[in-house]
């Protein structure tokens, strides 16, 4: 058998393996890599090849033909869109494409890289093999992520079932798509497909995007209801049965049994962490379904060993995963003391309107702070909204009673962006008045933020003390 000595060994090449280990070659660290699942020579993970990547694709096509049916109020005759499934699918493997030789083998190498494709399994706390080569390492990092949770639902192993893995594979649109799950993934999954053609029904067992603030993600959801998707919610799955192009889904609502038919059913439940056959006991590192159990500092038990990403349990996004690669080359290569802090991470759903958080929502921050504001400001208000018709959204921020920023939830066009400003405010501490000072363009949607801001401000402003004061000071000419 091979052996292999490293600075560092990464096992999983998806977003956060690829971080570290292209971080920790370009600075000198003799790195190994190693992933099970290349494909086509492009690694990359779920993100690139089944979840975000693909997912936005299928959006961006959706968007387009939504587009098309919706010009009457600008004076452009409406059309219904022709729409080649075949080709929205090519799309959005196109798409993948053209990303994947950034997350090549051939590139990684050429950073010096050394890639093993193969699968990974500790035999000791420093010692990994992988085929027939065996790895010793001064530092690991596990970054294996996560795959689709399958919920023990009746039936469900014998129906074919897709998840965000196998979705994308669909060359035709289904006649009904049935979504068991009202998260992110379900609900920009159950719009997408809506405005390709399908009928679609999305079963939750609480209420849909129900991680957000509730006030907002009414809008997300209310503007689904009116494109014709069928939102059941406080739902629980009973059985599901059926066979390919047809299957049924039974379900309880309101204490009454009813059921559902469709072409496809897609399982949007959420997530499990990849722990299994990893050998993961010889190596000392502690685990639960949850994930692998880390510190502060993303250590594992084994404190020689770190792990990243979805598979550490924690927020499950690409953004994260980023994050914490930076961590661990501070911790791992630097032996700089960085620790995760989760409390300012933000998460986007990408449906239309987007949807977007940071922090807590009105309801988490009662619970943990004695004196709360909460801040709202609706697109109605806003020209650039008015302008292209896009005024059903609003932000909201919860501040303490000092006016620092505790959480802000945006809903409408460019949610996603327009979080940001609220990111960079809860990790440095601003109050409000840092932001209701900044120069804004007009028009933009982003005047949001001022006007949020400055309105904490206005009874104060323009209140019975100001007008005193202006008074007093006109009488000195």
């Amino acid at each position: 058998m091979e052996r292999i000595k490293a600075d560092i060994c990464v096992i999983g090449a998806g977003s956060a393996g690829l971080s570290v280990a292209a971080g920790a070659a370009q600075m000198g660290a003799r790195t190994v890599l190693v992933e099970k699942a290349v494909r086509n020579g492009a690694m990359g993970g779920d993100c690139l090849h089944t979840g975000c990547v693909p997912s936005k694709a299928l959006l961006a096509a959706a968007g387009h033909a939504q587009t098309m049916r919706s010009g009457d109020a600008f004076g452009v005759a409406a059309a219904q869109p022709a729409i080649d499934f075949a080709r929205v699918h090519d799309h959005v493997q196109g798409v993948i494409a053209s990303i994947a030789p950034m997350d090549s083998v051939a590139r990684f190498e050429g950073l010096g890289v050394t890639v093993i494709q193969d699968h990974a399994r500790f035999t000791g706390e420093r010692l990994l093999v992988a085929g027939y080569r065996e790895i010793q390492a001064r530092r690991f990092v596990i970054a294996t992520g996560s795959r689709a949770a399958m919920p023990p639902i009746p039936g469900l192993a014998e129906t074919p079932v897709y998840t965000n893995e196998t979705i994308f594979d669909l060359t035709e649109c289904p006649k009904h798509l049935i979504v068991i799950g009202g998260g992110p993934i379900g609900m920009e999954m159950a719009q997408a497909h809506r405005r390709l053609g399908a009928e679609v029904t999305v079963i939750e067992g609480a209420s849909v995007l129900g991680r957000d603030d509730p006030e907002l993600a009414a809008i997300v959801a209310d503007n689904l209801r009116r494109e014709g998707v069928t939102l059941i919610e406080e739902a629980r799955v009973l059985r599901v049965s059926g066979g390919a192009g047809s299957v049924d889904v039974a379900y309880s609502c309101d204490g009454r049994e009813t059921s559902v038919s469709g072409s496809h059913l897609l399982v949007a439940t959420g997530r499990t962490p990849n722990v299994e056959d990893m050998g993961l006991e010889e190596a000392g590192v502690d685990y639960t379904p949850r994930g692998i159990t880390v510190d502060d500092r993303l250590r594992t038990t084994n404190k020689k060993i770190f792990a990243i990403g979805d598979v550490a349990g924690g927020p499950q996004f690409t953004h994260v995963a980023g994050y914490h690669a930076g961590l661990v080359i501070r911790n791992a290569l630097f032996r700089v003391p960085a620790r995760v802090d989760h409390s300012a991470i933000p998460h986007v759903t990408y449906t239309d309107p987007e949807l977007a958080h940071v922090g807590e929502t009105e309801a988490e921050a009662r619970k943990h702070h004695s004196k709360i504001s909460a801040l709202r400001w609706h697109l109605a208000e806003n020209d650039r909204a008015q302008a292209d018709r896009r005024t059903e959204g609003a932000i909201k921020i919860v501040i303490d009673g000092h006016a620092r920023v505790l959480g802000a939830t945006i809903v409408g066009p460019h949610a996603g962006e327009l979080i940001l400003p609220w990111v960079m405010a809860m990790q440095q501490g601003l109050k409000l008045s840092a932001m209701a000072g900044y120069v804004v363009p007009y028009p933009t949607y982003s005047e949001i933020t001022k006007r949020v801001a400055g309105s904490y401000y206005t009874s104060t402003l323009f209140g019975p003390r100001t007008k005193a004061l202006v008074r007093f000071l006109s009488w000195f000419g």
